[in-house]
């Protein structure tokens, strides 16, 4: 705006100064005619003899040049005015009039330019990028395909370093494995796992490896047929495809009414299983909805006062016991039906028996060769299972004797656990499944899938008719042994679910995880009753009491367990004592809790006498500080 305003300015100076020009002009032309002219009475020059000169020219003083700058404006001092006299009447002579002067106009100075930049140096040609057909063949882009590309001529005009060259050839290794990827999604392979075994022997391949699963032996027909895509031999591939559908025609009439069942046919010995299942928790569910009515219906049963009085026993536990279980870190530990005798399992692979309640040693079972991962006796009798990373299960008898060998699994096995009926022994493993197996003949009953990740921890329903099952999937989820189908995903956790245990009341379910919670699941409502903010690190083990289930215990990795109620889930105990990482527990009634840690020893806490149970400070509002 600044700048329009100035360039006006110049120009009505401009205009200013041509205007004054003129005005002098004629002032300078009016003067030169008054000097000229006589008085009327004189004599005229040409009437006398003497001679009169031409009178002078007066010459026209230029008014001064003014240089003009656009920026800035020149002030300008005007010419004095002359006043003019009114000239007499004069008789003008025979003169040849003078020829009127044109002043010159004033300059402008121009605007001195600036210098101008260097031209940018010339960066070298670029070599035109390589494409990748999808046949793998590499050509360069040609020149009319892009404005301004530079001809073949002008690649060896400059010289590519080996970064570059190996940069370049990773970058075309990259596109060609995923053109590869791109091939392999976008072929027909079979579903059917018999078509992937027809197609594999077609293109002479082995039908089946050792250990592989349906889907893998899917993935590496698809492995194959991008192979020999990839190496022109399509004529095999379509001859094989050819031939596939020809084999198919034949029976395709009769395969129209034919159904694939969506699930897995089981065995003889499942099914009747599946049926000893249903009795036995028909019965067992008859018994404990009967007694819950009975107590709700007893005015002599106080279900607050007992619990007042169990939770006052169990905040008044002390270490009552430690024992240096084995020369590794102990895994797992597990009290008999009838609370005499307590096993151990440690990482040396020995399952050790310590009676009750001094903790002595009196058997050590050895037969696994790894560590021992779990160890759980049976409801109804002294036989255990223990668990090891040599992918077996075993069963013994108290005096050592080995009894059964379950082998089946397909990697390291985590927690097991008897159904309570003790016919029926529960397994998990790394391999992502759990398996069910009958204890009296060794068979392998059930193989169940389900979890995307290892499975970890297993729990059986006081009834019997469910089963939970805990992984590394985050997941807990909870089947249905009479039928066999998924009833319940609880999600909720965020890391992986370490430990899982039923109540006795029959309808929540508690599970244990690396993010350091222990939930309280309702089965009615099939969503989290309370989440407990249990520990500073990890949870491994959580076990509700398994008589009346008035409170449950919480083992974690930041070295102590806890006593929570059941009520409200209110801190009750912290069992502070191990040096290490705190592995597992169990629970013998309303008298014993044992302990087994990483730091090798084996801890049995117990409640204290009569005088001390009643300064215990616990009054059901909070954990016990004393």
């Amino acid at each position: 705006m600044r700048a329009i305003w100035e360039g006006e300015a110049a120009v009505n100076l401009l205009k200013e100064v041509q205007n004054t020009m003129e005005e002098e002009k004629q002032i300078a032309v009016s003067n030169a005619d008054s000097s000229d002219t006589t008085p009327m009475d004189s004599t005229p020059a040409s009437l006398t003899n003497n001679p009169t000169p031409p009178p002078p020219v007066v010459p026209i003083q230029t008014p001064p040049v003014v240089s003009i700058h656009p920026p800035a404006v020149v002030p300008i001092q005007p010419s004095p005015v002359v006043p003019i006299q009114p000239p007499p009447t004069i008789t003008r002579p025979l003169v040849s009039p003078v020829p009127p002067v044109t002043p010159p106009i004033a300059t402008i100075n121009p605007i001195s330019a600036r210098p101008l930049a260097p031209l940018p140096i010339r960066a070298p040609p670029i070599r035109p990028p390589v494409l990748i057909s999808q046949n793998g063949d590499s050509k360069l882009e040609s020149g009319s395909d892009r404005e301004g590309s530079l001809g073949p001529s002008s690649t060896a005009d400059y010289e590519i370093s080996e970064e570059s060259k190996q940069v370049r050839e990773r970058q075309e290794k990259a596109v060609q494995e995923l053109l590869l990827k791109r091939r392999a999604y976008a072929l027909a392979v079979p579903t059917n796992d018999a078509a992937v075994r027809t197609r594999l022997r077609r293109l002479g391949e082995p039908m089946t490896l050792f250990g592989e699963r349906e889907m893998e032996r899917r993935d590496r027909l698809r492995t194959i047929m991008v192979r020999l895509d990839a190496e022109g031999q399509l004529d095999k591939l379509l001859k094989a495809h050819e031939e596939d559908e020809a084999a198919t025609e034949p029976t395709s009439e009769e395969e129209d009414g034919l159904q694939y069942p969506f699930y897995t046919e089981g065995s003889k010995s499942l099914r009747e299983a599946r049926i000893n299942i249903a009795n036995f928790s028909i019965k067992r569910a008859a018994s404990r909805v009967e007694r819950a009515k009975r107590r709700r219906d007893n005015p002599d049963e106080d279900f607050d006062a007992e619990m007042d009085l169990v939770m006052k026993q169990v905040g008044s536990f002390v270490l009552e016991f430690s024992e240096i279980g084995d020369d590794r870190p102990v895994s797992g530990c597990s009290f008999s039906n009838d609370g005499t005798l307590l096993a151990t399992s440690a990482w040396s692979g020995a399952i050790k028996l310590w009676s009750m309640p001094k903790v002595e040693k009196f058997a050590t079972l050895k037969g696994h060769t790894e560590r021992a991962t779990d160890v759980v006796f049976s409801p109804v009798n002294n036989q255990l299972a223990s668990a090891s990373a040599d992918r077996t299960a075993k069963l013994w008898n108290t005096d050592g004797t080995l009894l059964k060998s379950f082998e089946g699994h397909l990697d390291r096995l985590g927690r097991l656990g008897f159904h309570p009926s003790g016919r029926y022994l529960g397994t998990t493993s790394f391999d992502k499944t759990w398996r069910l197996w009958d204890v009296e003949t060794g068979e392998e009953l059930l193989l169940q899938e389900g979890h995307s990740r290892s499975v970890y921890g297993i729990s059986f329903h006081q009834d019997g008719s469910l089963v939970a099952s805990c992984g590394l999937d985050a997941l807990a989820r909870v089947w249905d042994l009479r039928t066999g189908r998924s009833i319940l995903a609880l999600e909720g956790h965020v890391k992986p679910v370490l430990g899982v245990s039923f109540s006795p009341n029959g309808y929540h379910l508690a599970t244990g995880s690396e993010d350091n919670t222990c939930r309280i699941w309702d089965l009615r409502k099939k969503k989290p009753l309370y989440v407990i903010p249990a520990h500073s690190h990890l949870i491994s083990q959580v076990k509700y009491e398994q008589q009346e289930g008035y409170f449950l215990a919480t083992a974690s990795y930041d070295m102590t367990a806890k006593i929570w109620s059941a009520r409200d889930f209110k801190p009750v105990k912290v069992l502070a004592g191990h040096e290490a990482k705190v592995t597992s527990l169990d629970i013998s009634g309303e008298e014993y809790i044992a302990t087994v840690a990483h730091d090798r020893t084996i801890k049995l806490w117990a409640g204290s006498n009569g005088n001390e149970m009643e300064k215990s400070s616990y009054n059901g509002d909070g954990m016990d500080v004393g």
